[in-house]
């Protein structure tokens, strides 16, 4: 089995997330408060997300979540190939 690159794993991960949040921005952007909440309670298997949805988020509070968003991003892609690469090192691979 090959190792996996712990960086770059951990990279793609953080963009995936990076994604996911972009794309959220841009469907409560476009989608409006009632297109927003239909489309994450049809993704989330009818949990009711009224109550919870956000529309009035800041600018800033925005970045810092892309920011959060790709560094938790890295860790958890980097854990991951380290963990993986650790294994293998255990089986005298």
């Amino acid at each position: 089995m090959n190792r996996i690159n712990v960086k770059k794993l951990g990279f793609a991960f953080a963009l995936t997330g990076t994604l996911i949040y972009l794309g959220c921005m841009i469907i409560m952007t476009t989608a409006g408060q009632e297109g927003t909440i239909s489309f994450f309670n049809s993704l989330l298997h009818g949990l009711d997300t009224t109550s919870i949805i956000k529309m009035d988020v800041p600018l800033m509070e925005a970045f810092f979540g892309i920011v959060q968003t790709f560094i938790l991003g890295w860790l958890i892609g980097a854990c991951i190939a380290a963990f993986y690469n650790v294994q293998l090192k255990n089986k005298g691979v």
